[in-house]
């Protein structure tokens, strides 16, 4: 298992993912959270698109694996003057309060074994209100496939294993209305994690 909070010590505050919040959280929130009050962003790492949310007028809940990320996380909501409700948890076996529900969700490159990203997807949707929108970027299992250029940088996992297809969003919500459902690839520029292209895949979808 990857070590995040060593990674995260090694890094530095930001340096990993970069301080700007990732441009689907914001197309999302703009575009089919107008009207929301709350957030809850699972695996936030240090901050930035739970920092973003709060900035943006958003009573947000923030989980993340990293004790390291979750210090660094608070330090900076604290230096831009906002408030983030930030728990470090394990998403293998954390459970949100059952009297509580968010507006929007945002699984943001959760990437690790799929029994943790499934359970994940499945608390982000329970944890839904009624009408509200959960939204996921990560990347996809074209990213393994010989179809990328050879000489094309590629960022992400090679491991097909920890990466996600439209199949399997397709089957976990489907109980659920899918707003879109996009994937290729992209050129990141996000700290020093995600650098260069990628193949990577986006999903929204509104619980009825």
């Amino acid at each position: 298992m990857v070590n995040w909070d060593r990674k995260y010590e090694d890094a530095g505050p930001g340096q990993l993912f970069g301080h700007g919040a990732n441009s689907y959280v914001r197309f999302v929130k703009e575009t089919y959270g107008a009207s929301a009050r709350n957030a809850l962003c699972l695996a936030d790492g240090d901050g930035r698109n739970g920092r973003w949310l709060a900035q943006a007028g958003l009573d947000v809940t923030a989980v993340d694996l990293s004790q390291v990320a979750t210090d660094f996380a608070q330090n900076s909501d604290a230096e831009s003057g906002v408030r983030v409700e930030r728990i470090c948890a394990d998403l293998t076996d954390w459970e949100p309060p059952q009297d509580r529900t968010w507006d929007l969700v945002f699984v943001m490159y959760l990437q690790c074994e799929m029994e943790v990203r499934l359970r994940a997807l499945g608390l982000g949707l329970a944890a839904l209100a009624s009408g509200g929108v959960i939204a996921l970027e990560g990347f996809a299992q074209d990213q393994s496939k010989s179809s990328l250029e050879p000489t094309a940088q590629t960022a992400g996992p090679k491991d097909v294993s920890l990466l996600y297809s439209a199949d399997m969003l397709e089957a976990e919500f489907s109980d659920a209305v899918v707003l879109e459902i996009l994937a290729g690839r992209i050129r990141l520029d996000e700290g020093q994690k995600h650098q260069g292209l990628g193949h990577v895949i986006r999903f929204c979808a509104r619980k009825t």
